[in-house]
């Protein structure tokens, strides 16, 4: 009896890690094409009539920053030199204890000034507005701590733009990137709801003040192996689904909305740790419901630099914070699931999500155990173990090489021919263990949802810029 049981849970692991890797292969294939076709957009590109036009629509970058002290100064000053005909950046600073405000007060010269808030979205007390007597375009919002979505909301009350840019306080856009974003809106304003660039791992950068100036890799082998992650979550997965009219994620470090589309729908939720997915979730099901025509589009050159974590507490707490975030929200829109109304979306892009991303960390990890005491109790055979270890770490491997051969092809950050050596030997390496140790993170995040466990968790930043003086 036993054998049989475990003859069957092992069929189902073979069986799952050969779905698995299918549908990244199918992905990788569509990133590729579409990377290609992306390129040759990108040529005939018209960024400078973007700039030359009157009706080029003007962003609000919202940033809300939380005891961001370390990298705060270098992070506004690096969105205040964003190329875009018509932009402004609204800090809110969400009721940090540490100098977050006392440094941007000395840095940009801060004065408070009287500016009624709009109130479409309910948020915490704001203590004080501030403007720039030096930068124009700069507005400081001062209030009590609510978390991110509620810093965010206020931003947007704020702001005074027709699209919305969130952004990490830790994040630091490239120069053209806030253009290269909105490009999709500049191309079709009336079909496109929100877009997101990719976010790249700035540890190991050289940055002076606020621009990343030398492009290397980390020297932690933690940051490393999430260089790798990354190019396979951006350039695969996301690029992916959105070829696909499919995309569930838009980084919260790094997204672009539709002003009046996020007011409809609520605005960012406080009742998520994972309020970036949610409210592309509720974007989805809004629009779907109203039986409009929509995009919601990845674009992968446009660059957002951020620091990630060095150390495995710091690590786990994100993931399993980012997992709790998945779950809370396929919970809340669970009626999409499977919902012919929904289409594609409904029907594959949810159903996967909840297969593969959320209780598939169970199989993952389970999966090995259970195939070797099937061996060992004589239930399967060598071959059907063989078999097994291709397709969860050999098709493994090849998928996270293929994604480095995009990066290569596409974009190529890293210029120096042993950086690419190096992430060629962490991408073959993040399947023996790095990958298991994620998906045990997230079987811990499933067990704190069932306890109703919602903190948010805090990464301490190191600060990656080189402190510049006050203006």
């Amino acid at each position: 009896m036993i054998r049989v049981a475990l003859e069957s849970v092992a069929i189902a692991a073979l069986a799952y890690f050969a779905a698995l890797n299918a549908i990244y292969l199918v992905f990788t294939i569509i990133a590729w094409r579409g990377l290609t076709s992306h390129r040759r957009q990108r040529m005939y590109a018209a960024v400078d009539e973007a700039f030359a036009s009157p009706l080029t629509p003007g962003i609000s970058v919202v940033l809300p920053a939380y005891n961001e002290a370390a990298g705060i100064v270098d992070s506004v000053r690096s969105l205040l030199a964003l190329r875009y005909p018509a932009h402004e950046v609204v800090v809110v600073n969400d009721g940090s204890r540490d100098a977050t405000l006392d440094l941007l007060r000395t840095a940009f010269d801060l004065v408070p000034i009287r500016k009624a808030l709009r109130d479409e979205l309910k948020t915490a007390p704001v203590r004080g507005v501030f403007a720039s007597r030096g930068e124009r375009g700069l507005l400081v919002v001062d209030k009590e701590n609510g978390g991110k979505a509620d810093a965010l909301n206020c931003g947007l009350n704020a702001s005074r733009h027709e699209y919305i840019c969130a952004v990490d306080a830790d994040a630091m856009l490239e120069e053209d990137a806030l253009i290269r974003v909105a490009q999709p809106v500049l191309d079709d304003p009336e079909l496109v709801a929100a877009t997101g660039g990719i976010v790249r791992i700035a540890n190991g950068c050289t940055v002076d003040h606020g621009r990343v100036v030398d492009v290397a890799l980390p020297r932690s082998s933690l940051a490393r192996l999430q260089v790798v992650e990354y190019f396979r979550a951006f350039l695969v997965g996301r690029m992916g689904w959105s070829r696909l009219d499919a995309l569930l994620i838009v980084s919260g470090a790094f997204g672009l909305f539709n002003r009046k589309l996020v007011e409809e729908v609520g605005g960012w939720s406080s009742r998520t740790v994972g309020e970036d997915i949610e409210l592309v979730i509720a974007l989805h099901d809004h629009l779907r419901r109203r039986g409009e025509r929509y995009r919601i589009d990845f674009v992968p050159d446009p660059v957002c630099w951020t620091e990630c974590p060095e150390d495995l507490r710091a690590l786990a707490s994100q993931r399993r914070r980012w997992q709790r975030g998945l779950g809370e929200s396929l919970w809340r829109h669970r009626r999409m699931t499977a919902n012919p109304r929904y289409g594609f979306l409904g029907l594959v892009a949810i159903p996967y999500f909840i297969v593969f991303e959320f209780v598939g960390p169970l199989m993952q990890v389970l999966g090995y155990p259970i195939v070797l005491a099937a061996f060992l109790t004589g239930a399967v055979s060598l071959a059907f173990v063989g078999a097994f270890l291709a397709m969860a770490v050999l098709l493994g491997i090849l998928l996270s090489v293929s994604a480095l051969g995009l990066e290569e092809l596409s974009f190529r950050r890293y210029t120096r021919a042993r950086e690419t050596a190096t992430l060629f030997v962490y991408a073959v390496l993040e399947n023996f263990g790095y990958r298991q140790l994620n998906d045990f993170w997230k079987l811990q995040a499933v067990a704190e949802l069932l306890r109703r466990k919602g903190e948010w968790g805090e990464m301490r930043r190191r600060g990656l810029g080189l402190q510049s003086p006050p203006s």
